[in-house]
């Protein structure tokens, strides 16, 4: 199985002010859940606002190949609306060839424990960038509950063929880190298991498994557990049935242009339905620390998750301390906040941060040498990211992305604001979670050619 997209370079210059209303996409975590969950329920269910990037569409088409039947059709209106037609908890059956996950290690992991719960064999692949990421911490925890890796890749990685329980076990699993994957692995196993089934995390980690578990019919507990760890718990073998989920903005997404409009002089933005989730808005909280205009309004929820308008306007932004704890809500989002960090005024920490070292790439290291090679003074101090913010970014460097869709992103909205135009070696990986960022940014007024 190859993946070698033909590379598309791009550079970022500086901007006049950025203006208007942004297009972003819906959730890429609610995307794959409600696909996933969709598929193990009794009916149809009805998304609408789905993310249709690379990640996701796999992830259709994993179910697809599990036995669900999923359709992409038009409302009344001429929207886009995907139907699922779900084999019920326990149903899958095993699929003819390997599921492709491409770059997706959120779709591959949750998968993983869905099909864990199921008496079937099933090949998890996916890109280089996949085939490099650890995959033991995931199917540790689904052996305990029956499931067994029959073939895998040195060090537990893709291409790795995962056998299902035929009766899986309820287990009680104390996480080793805050991991909303992991959780959701055990959690989807557990629906085929009698009795109940816990996750005990030491941090909070995203809750969008649980809440959208509800949605579809289960009965999950949740409650607090030491200092700021969660307990949850499951009931098995529920009957899930089909439910309509409308996807949110994605607020991992909607970082992009939220820093490229407080770092551009003038810029004036708004953003409609961005998920406003406590456990996603750790962002928005930072840099609201720092001093940026971030206004909330028209606040709704759908299938239990919050969301809002975001209205942005540039600002002068200051060095902050961005404490450990934060990191379960904003893990994804570190890259582009220490590009904010580069444009503050003071240096800016962000501590612990070792879940960055097992992304897609190394974002620990990538991040740093983003920065660097555009003369950012940048240090990584064990687990810790530390920016040196001056006010302003020579500029000027070619930044290698190493496949990874979020140093891509984050090298463009630098070079907005930059001094000197700035390079990344390769932009097609954008696609997998964001496919019409560069249109939208520019409509929005960024200067990319």
């Amino acid at each position: 199985m190859t993946h070698s997209p033909q590379l598309k370079p791009l550079a970022a210059r500086r901007s006049q002010p950025l203006g208007g209303r942004a297009r972003v996409p819906g959730d890429k975590s609610i995307s794959h859940r409600a696909l996933i969950l969709g598929a193990l329920a009794v009916g149809e269910t009805r998304i609408s606002g789905l993310l249709e990037s690379e990640d996701v569409l796999n992830t259709a088409q994993a179910m697809r190949q599990l036995g669900a039947r999923v359709e992409r059709q038009s409302d009344a209106a001429g929207d886009d609306i995907w139907s699922v037609r779900g084999v019920g908890v326990g149903g899958f059956r095993s699929p003819a060839a390997p599921l492709d996950f491409g770059n997706s290690g959120t779709g591959c992991r949750l998968v993983m424990g869905a099909v864990a719960g199921n008496p079937v064999t099933a090949t998890f692949d996916g890109d280089a960038s996949l085939r490099s990421r650890p995959m033991r911490r995931i199917v540790d925890p689904l052996a305990l509950m029956g499931a067994r890796v029959v073939a895998e890749s040195e060090g537990g990685r893709l291409p790795l063929t995962l056998e299902g329980a035929r009766d899986p076990l309820p287990i009680e699993y104390r996480s080793p880190v805050a991991s909303a994957q992991i959780k959701s692995a055990v959690l989807l196993a557990g629906l085929a298991a009698p009795g109940v089934t816990t996750v005990i995390e030491p941090e909070a980690s995203r809750d969008h498994t649980e809440l959208m578990l509800t949605h579809f019919g289960a009965q999950v507990a949740s409650k607090p557990e030491g200092a700021r760890g969660r307990r949850i718990s499951l009931t098995g073998q529920p009957e899930l049935h089909g439910a309509g989920v409308v996807v949110p903005a994605d607020p991992s997404s909607a970082a992009f242009p939220i820093v490229a409009a407080l770092i551009v002089p003038e810029s004036d933005i708004v953003i409609d339905d961005v998920m406003t989730n406590p456990l996603r808005t750790g962002l928005l909280a930072t840099l609201r620390e720092m001093g940026a205009s971030i206004e909330e309004s028209h606040r709704q929820r759908n299938a239990g998750e919050p969301m809002a308008r975001l209205r942005v306007r540039a600002s002068r932004l200051r060095g902050v301390e961005v404490p450990p704890e934060r990191a379960p809500a904003m893990i994804d989002e570190y890259l582009v906040l220490a590009v904010a960090a580069a444009f503050a005024e003071g240096t800016t920490v962000m501590r612990g941060l070792h879940e960055l070292r097992v992304k897609e790439s190394d974002r620990l290291a990538a991040t740093a040498a983003m920065l660097r090679v555009n003369g950012v003074a940048v240090e990584i101090a064990g687990d810790d990211l530390i920016v040196e913010g001056r006010g302003h970014v020579p500029g000027g460097g070619l930044v290698a992305t190493h496949m990874d869709h979020r140093i891509a992103m984050s090298a463009l909205v630098m070079g907005c604001a930059a001094d000197n135009p700035v390079k990344v070696d390769d932009t097609a990986f954008i696609a997998t979670s964001f496919p019409d960022f560069v249109p939208m940014m520019r409509e929005l007024g960024a200067d990319f050619a």
